[in-house]
């Protein structure tokens, strides 16, 4: 009776082959990897930050790092993507954190400006530009968590591999950045 053939767990992942194989200086192992990770990384990036310029300067960010840092790569902590990904989302964050926040206020006016459409559009872009303004005033943790759930369609086991936490812990920031969000949402249209 034949042995059943290792399951696709047993080998690694082409990213994480790749990835073993930049330490040694492998110029070419590393454009292979840029290849497979750019296109995601990118609109992970873009979703964090809401901005195409800073995303492409985080994403050189966290390639640079993969390349000097491609030796604290522990296979055995976890996945090459996952790995990056955190580099990337931690790039993110600090970028964030960094960026001014636009007024909210000024951005409604200007959508409101620009669209002299009937009453349902108004309402449209008014319900647009106050989830654009509670999405920025949400903290970058629950932002990201809610992009990588909604946007991404990612299951909370997947955000937590890539947020570093638990799948419950997840489930709470969402529980908890959805609150804020509807919390924000409704006091706009009291006033």
């Amino acid at each position: 009776m034949d042995a059943p053939a290792p399951g696709p767990s047993a080998a690694p992942s082409l990213v994480t082959a790749l990835m073993l194989r930049v330490p040694e200086g492998d110029r070419a192992a590393f454009t292979a990897l840029v290849r497979q990770l750019e296109r995601p990384a990118l609109a992970l990036a873009w979703r964090t930050l809401n901005d195409p310029s800073e995303a492409q300067d985080a994403c050189q960010q966290a390639f640079t790092r993969l390349w000097t840092e491609a030796a604290r790569f522990d296979p055995a902590r976890g996945s090459a993507d996952a790995w990056f990904r955190r580099i990337l989302i931690n790039l993110c964050l600090d970028r964030r954190r960094a960026m001014r926040p636009v007024a909210p206020i000024d951005a409604a006016q200007d959508l409101a400006d620009a669209a002299p459409d009937p009453e349902a559009s108004a309402i449209r872009n008014d319900q647009q530009a106050r989830l654009a303004a509670g999405m920025a005033r949400l903290n970058p943790r629950q932002r990201l968590a809610l992009t990588l759930f909604h946007g991404d369609g990612l299951s909370m086991a997947e955000i937590a591999e890539r947020m570093e936490t638990s799948a419950k812990a997840i489930e709470g920031l969402l529980g908890r950045a959805r609150n804020e969000l509807r919390t924000m949402m409704n006091e706009g249209t009291k006033s």
